[in-house]
């Protein structure tokens, strides 16, 4: 009977410190989470976000899927126009094998909340 509680006791352990750290790793990513305002512009081969507060520019990753497809209903003559977005993001660290390597960093947009081609006045003119 003593042969297998020690490897209970440890096993136990292991589980209780792995939920603990998956639950610090789910709350530092959520924390991550913020709210961006700026420019966005589309094309075949960009998709860039510039934040009007900071001035810094970003490749743009839609996982909301709904980004583009907003962008492409403006039914531009040519692409690339800037429009005034608002959403819900994480800033990532740009992978280097791919064009969003130009940029230090990509922001992955998890939800739109506003999408406009009237560009506010203030930082963004």
């Amino acid at each position: 009977m003593n042969v297998f509680r020690k490897p209970l006791v440890l096993i136990i352990i292991f589980s209780v410190l792995a939920i603990a750290c998956n639950r610090k790793a789910e709350e530092e990513e959520q924390s991550l989470a913020r709210t961006a305002k700026g420019l966005y512009s589309y094309g075949p081969e960009i998709k860039s976000f510039t934040d009007c507060e900071e001035g810094r520019e970003y490749w743009v990753a839609d996982s909301a899927k709904t980004l583009e497809l907003a962008y492409s209903n403006f039914n531009f003559e040519k692409p690339y126009e800037p429009v005034y977005i608002e959403v819900e993001c994480r800033i990532i660290k740009s992978d280097s094998l791919i064009v969003s390597a130009d940029f230090d960093s990509t922001m992955v947009v998890t939800k739109v909340l506003k999408i406009t081609k009237e560009i506010p006045e203030g930082p963004c003119n």
